[in-house]
């Protein structure tokens, strides 16, 4: 019996004169976040039982140390932040060949390449995001990719995509922001950019 893709929905585009697409990428351009929080459950160990499911879709979009330091802050934890993301994102990269493609983002993102400029804004390290994006074959079709390590303030904070408007040259009001959580949704209204709120798959 054939799979049904969990990722066939119409992406519909707000009207308006965009100037320039941004995505964010895990989520969005990849259906990464099962591998996500399964690497994270291995990482966390015993504190695994106070991050499920539902915590980890909620902090969508935050970057990886902060989600470490919330889990401290709520839990009165003491997991060393480097350490801990050192050790996820390992199992991450391990993980990595279960990565595929959320169809109909990527197919715009291909449609658009050369069209119009497109950037990645992530909450992820650059080398995941990087390595995620290579997987799927398309790193090449970004005229930026602004990662953690470029911005102080991670989503909902606007900085990441204020960012890559900046990297390529356009107005922040002239960009369209494709993002898969109210995180980076609240980061986009934040940045003054309009958003395409991609949905959840619906998995078996």
């Amino acid at each position: 019996m054939q799979e049904t893709n969990p990722y066939s929905f119409p992406l519909e585009l707000p009207e308006g004169d965009f100037a320039a697409f941004i995505f964010d990428c895990d989520g969005t351009l990849a259906d990464t976040m099962p591998t996500h929080f399964k690497a994270w459950q291995i990482a966390l160990g015993k504190a695994a039982s106070d991050f499920p499911e539902a915590m980890f879709y909620e902090l969508g979009g935050v970057p990886t140390s902060r989600v470490v330091e919330i889990l401290n802050e709520r839990h009165g934890y003491s997991l060393p932040v480097h350490e801990t993301v050192e050790h996820k994102e390992g199992l991450f990269l391990q993980m990595s060949e279960e990565i595929a493609a959320i169809e109909p983002v990527v197919t715009l993102a291909r449609e658009y390449h050369g069209r119009k400029p497109l950037a990645v804004a992530s909450g992820g390290h650059r080398r995941i995001v990087m390595n995620t994006l290579r997987a799927l074959g398309i790193a090449n079709l970004f005229d930026a990719i602004v990662c953690s390590e470029d911005y102080s303030r991670g989503k909902p904070h606007p900085d990441p995509f204020l960012e890559a408007a900046r990297r390529l040259g356009v107005a922040s009001e002239k960009c369209l922001v494709f993002e898969d959580t109210a995180t980076g949704a609240q980061a986009a209204a934040a940045a003054g950019m309009a958003c395409v709120l991609v949905p959840q798959p619906k998995r078996a």
